[in-house]
């Protein structure tokens, strides 16, 4: 059956044949089909889900044979690579049927299935050296707060119980004169803390289209990876408020369009099997960078100034994190650029050198890279002449997958992730803490960060990206609360006090770590469209960096005016608050096809509001009552046809 008589649900009618069950909603057919470019526009994402569906076998042999010969390449035996890709393509899992494959070649797409984690070397190599270092790239940067002596020696000792921020900031605050407790300088502080993801959220995020279509990914890492170590070794010379400042702004221009730009490259080099794995490993490897970040705390925690130096261990430190920058600098362009960059610039040969280093065999490669050349080309056709910013906002199927994505971008920033991740140092001083064990406590949740998000590897295509965060928002906000409430253990009783703040931390980690932390940038991949995609990721980050500096900078004045136990409370309440907004406005994702999202995400917002109220009894009887009830089911995978609407076809 053809993609385009494949019909886009958005109404509902009452299934009255399901006896003794919830009440079961499905999708029917939209009779009234509006204007020629609604039309189209409906059609968008049907056309974009498979547009090899309907091809006979032989036709697609032809088209692959043809796709070869005409952009030149290879020899006899990658033309024949195309003609088997070109089928392969329509249906990868189909591969058994599919005539003319050898014994050998059919076992390698067997095990492609059989066992998804089973690559090339190459791929491991780029999957690793890509996203490690470059998560490692900011993380230090963003939590150099962390960094340096936690005390100055000569500084009275209750002035470090005053302190509101982390780190190297209770040494140069000091040296800036902004270490008093007027609301300017503590403005001034989480400013310049926050300074970053003010330029990411502005600037930075929506360069991010325009550097990768000029120097494509590995350009752009590049060039980002040097704006990064610029700003990191002009971070260690300054002697100024302002001076950090700017430093730390111009730190943006790196972190914005690299934070996109890695998880695209992943999506784009991945074979399908484990491409959602893949992206989501971004945010485990950012969790990486944060243990490393705390660890950098205690390596040179110690380091002393010499003669004529004032702060040598918080520059050292802040200019310590240029070296992941060079690294990446050194071997980015060893490592083969996106084969679907190649292909927008028309370079099909190279595409197809690049994707065969990132497969077993050239059979995989001509399949994908095949694949890759249709999408282009039915997104190159499909040009609704308005801007696609736009789009996000006028096409219903594309406003509720952005509303679903900012919710859950927003809500990683506001559960209060990083007021842990920015000022722990400073929280478990304020817990009477020595400075050595606040450091090491630190590190101690940087380890439980980084451990508890490698579950989500497996957890998120199989328990779902929407029943993580409804599972895992309700515990972060106990372990916030908790840990709030700690503070007012009295000071006597100081093992108790210590340990259950430190215990409170240490528990948000352990929730946070598989849900809010990894869901938020694999749902925003693939929640949108592919011909709005770039557009949605961009939006999707820059607001993940927005609230990230809102966070940052309100810090030190929330704490002040609510004490520790009113801030934690705060951060409490904003995790159950986005309990409710993923219950009522997140569609779930999980192991859909891109056609199934679209089914999915033109349900109307009210009917899906209602359903995840209805949830909330179904949840009581079935798992506390332990009633045998089922399920209801707000969409339907099957097809619906509308025969004979050929005005419908695009």
């Amino acid at each position: 059956m053809s993609m385009s008589s494949k019909v886009d649900r958005g109404m509902f009618e009452q299934d009255e044949n399901i006896a003794d069950s919830p009440r079961r909603e499905k999708f029917v057919p939209q009779r009234t089909f509006g204007t020629a470019a609604e039309r189209a526009r409906r059609n968008l994402n049907a056309k974009l889900s498979n547009p090899l569906a309907g091809f006979s076998h032989a036709e697609l042999r032809r088209q692959g044979r043809k796709f070869a010969l005409t952009h030149e390449i290879g020899d006899d035996e990658d033309v024949r690579a195309f003609e088997l890709g070109a089928v392969l393509a329509q249906s990868p899992e189909q591969y058994a049927n599919v005539a003319g494959l050898t014994s050998q070649e059919k076992e390698i797409l067997r095990q492609e299935f059989a066992n998804r984690w089973s690559q090339p070397w190459s791929m491991e190599w780029v999957s690793t050296s890509w996203r490690l270092p470059t998560s490692l790239l900011f993380l230090p940067k963003a939590k150099i707060e962390d960094f340096g002596r936690i005390a100055d020696p000569g500084l009275p000792g209750k002035q470090i119980d005053e302190t509101v921020v982390n780190g190297a900031q209770i040494w140069y605050k000091h040296q800036f004169g902004i270490a008093g407790e007027r609301s300017r300088d503590t403005w001034l502080v989480g400013l310049i803390n926050a300074a970053p993801y003010l330029c990411c959220a502005f600037i930075g995020c929506w360069l991010t289209v325009p550097f990768n279509h000029w120097f494509g990914r590995r350009g752009t890492i590049f060039l980002t990876c040097c704006f990064s170590a610029i700003a990191c070794l002009w971070q260690g010379f300054v002697s100024t408020w302002w001076a950090m400042f700017v430093a730390r702004f111009a730190l943006g221009f790196g972190i914005g369009p690299k934070s996109a730009t890695v998880p695209v490259y992943a999506a784009e080099t991945a074979p399908p099997a484990i491409r959602g794995a893949l992206v989501m490993q971004w945010q485990m490897w950012t969790a990486f960078g944060i243990m490393l970040g705390y660890a950098a705390d205690l390596i040179f925690y110690q380091v002393s100034d010499p003669p004529g130096i004032v702060g040598l261990n918080w520059r050292l430190m802040m200019a310590s994190a240029m070296f992941p920058a060079l690294v990446v600098c050194c071997f980015v362009f060893a490592c083969p650029e996106s084969p679907r960059w190649y292909m927008r610039n028309k370079q099909y040969y190279r595409a197809y050198q690049s994707i065969c280093t990132l497969r077993h065999h050239k059979i995989q490669a001509a399949r994908d890279l095949y694949y890759m050349h249709t999408l282009l080309e039915a997104e190159t056709s499909m040009k609704l002449g308005q801007n696609k910013l736009l789009e996000l906002i006028t096409v219903p199927r594309n406003r509720r997958a952005m509303v679903a994505s900012e919710i859950v971008m927003f809500m990683q920033q506001f559960c209060g992730v990083n007021v842990i991740a920015y000022y722990s140092s400073e929280i478990f001083l304020e817990a009477n803490f020595e400075p050595a064990s606040a450091l090491a406590a630190s590190l101690g949740w940087g380890v439980i960060n980084w451990l508890f998000a490698i579950p989500a590897i497996y957890t998120i295509d199989t328990f779902g990206r929407r029943n993580l965060l409804l599972t895992t928002f309700p515990l972060m906000s106990l372990a916030m609360f908790f840990t709030g409430f700690s503070f007012w253990i009295p000071e006597t009783h100081h093992t108790a006090r210590t340990s259950c703040i430190a215990l409170g931390t240490y528990l948000f980690g352990v929730v946070y770590s598989p849900g809010e932390g990894p869901v938020p940038f694999t749902y925003s991949a693939e929640a949108y469209p592919l011909y709005v995609r770039s557009y949605g990721m961009a939006l999707a980050t820059a607001t993940t960096w927005f609230f990230n500096f809102v966070l940052g900078v309100t810090w030190p004045s929330l704490r002040n005016a609510f004490t520790a136990q009113g801030g934690f409370a705060w951060y409490a309440g904003w995790c159950i608050v986005g309990w409710w907004l993923v219950l009522l406005f997140m569609p779930e994702t999980k192991n859909k096809t891109l056609e199934e999202l679209d089914q999915v995400f033109s349900v109307p917002t009210r009917f899906h509001a209602a359903y995840g109220l209805r949830q909330i009894p179904y949840f009581f009887k079935r798992y506390l009552l332990r009633r045998d009830v089922r399920p209801e089911i707000l969409y339907e995978k099957e097809e619906v046809v509308v025969a004979g609407d050929a005005g419908y076809n695009a």
